[in-house]
């Protein structure tokens, strides 16, 4: 072995150096929450999607209203995917999202979208899993590190060929909604929201892990939409994701979406944000 695969003599020293955050957010735009509080006590609901258990269902909501994912029968977790309806390029960007706000995002923190328009576009209004907070095995819920279960891991690890996974039933939710075949829609399917979802890094290996969410009948998680948007939800074959997913076996539920609008003039002053100001030169 090398002196360079040795543990220097400075190892615990070099282990012990105090971490720095990569992205101070301090200076993020701050949403208005009482603004929308305001508004959403205003608002009458629009549209209701009831997401059949192993599938997924598309939805719209106009930039200013609100959109609400419950759970409604038994405990399930849902992989959330955003787009601006007006252009499939802007989604949601979760790599960056965690990196501003952390692996688990809840009420005041926002969905931000994909480059070169980094933008706000949905910020969570009400969470009643809030109280969970980080639990004894570093686990928390609503998060943005996990990818979405998928049938090419599945295929990698297992040889299967199973089609109710998220990615194949937010493929077909987006191509339903568009009219694109399945081969042109899966290109814009990305990572998600996991929505109710109990997850974290193990601290001994650092694997993604996932425990029972503890999502219960009528918990929800609420959204005011910061653009238009096109979305699509859908509830895990994983049910609560206590033991496995991607099959047949987990008892799964469905999951409502509900969308909201505010009477008129109460969001007087509010504006949707403009896309990132940065000028694309690059240096040239």
């Amino acid at each position: 072995m090398s002196d360079l695969h040795k543990p220097p003599l400075d190892a615990e020293d070099r282990r012990a150096v105090a971490p720095v955050i990569c992205y101070p957010n301090e200076t993020l735009p701050v949403p208005q929450i009482d603004l929308y509080r305001s508004a959403r006590a205003t608002a009458r609901k629009v549209d209701e999607v009831l997401v059949p258990p192993r599938d997924a269902c598309s939805f719209r909501v106009p930039a200013g209203q609100f959109f609400r994912i419950s759970s409604v029968e038994g405990s399930q977790v849902g992989d959330l995917n955003l787009w601006n309806a007006n252009n499939l390029s802007e989604r949601f960007y979760s790599g960056k999202t965690r990196a501003l706000h952390g692996t688990h995002i809840t009420t005041g923190e926002r969905m931000w979208t994909a480059f070169p328009y980094l933008r706000p576009m949905a910020t969570i209004t009400e969470d009643t899993l809030g109280w969970y907070g980080i639990d004894a095995f570093g686990g928390s819920v609503h998060d943005v590190i996990g990818t979405r279960c998928d049938p090419y891991t599945g295929n990698l690890l297992a040889g299967s060929q199973y089609h109710y996974c998220c990615h194949s039933n937010l493929t077909r939710a987006l191509a339903d909604a568009t009219g694109m075949s399945l081969a042109e829609a899966e290109p814009f399917v990305h990572d998600v929201l996991n929505v109710f979802m109990c997850t974290g890094f193990t601290r001994d290996t650092g694997q993604y892990f996932m425990k029972a969410s503890p999502v219960r009948p009528g918990d929800y998680l609420e959204f005011f939409a910061e653009v238009d948007l096109l979305g699509a939800l859908s509830a895990c074959p994983g049910g609560d994701c206590s033991s496995e997913h991607s099959s047949d076996t987990a008892a799964c539920y469905p999951l409502k979406v509900e969308v909201f609008a505010p009477a008129d003039g109460a969001l007087d002053g509010w504006q949707s944000p403009e896309p990132n100001g940065y000028d694309q030169s690059h240096g040239r």
